[in-house]
């Protein structure tokens, strides 16, 4: 087994990750149901609806005014609820990839990448 693997870092390293994951997790839920309720046109003043809109609008806020919505039948296509849904698993992808970068690698693992790479 690489020495790598026993470092002091890999715990944390690997339950940083972890929670990164699980917090994308917790957002794409919540998006995922709103763009399901507009689509469905679910009654906005209903109590799970009123909650996932409230709940989920601060992740959707900064796209809502980047694509005008589409009608589908009574309800409402909001692309830009699949464009925050993109852009939070790109963020939450960088930053695992950054913590990969704190990992701690052995002079011969970090040579083999290397070597790889070019």
């Amino acid at each position: 087994m690489d020495s790598s693997y026993s470092s002091p870092t890999t715990k944390p390293l690997y339950r940083g990750t972890q929670v990164v994951w699980y917090i994308l997790g917790i957002i794409e839920v919540l998006l995922a149901f709103r763009f399901v309720l507009r689509l469905l046109a679910a009654n906005p003043s209903a109590g799970f609806s009123r909650f996932i809109y409230t709940v989920s609008y601060p992740f959707a806020a900064p796209f809502l005014k980047v694509f005008q919505v589409s009608k589908v039948e009574s309800g409402i296509f909001e692309w830009t609820t699949l464009l925050a849904m993109f852009v939070f698993f790109l963020i939450a992808w960088g930053i695992v990839k950054l913590f990969f970068m704190s990992k701690t690698v052995s002079t011969t693992e970090a040579a083999a990448k290397l070597d790889k790479n070019n």
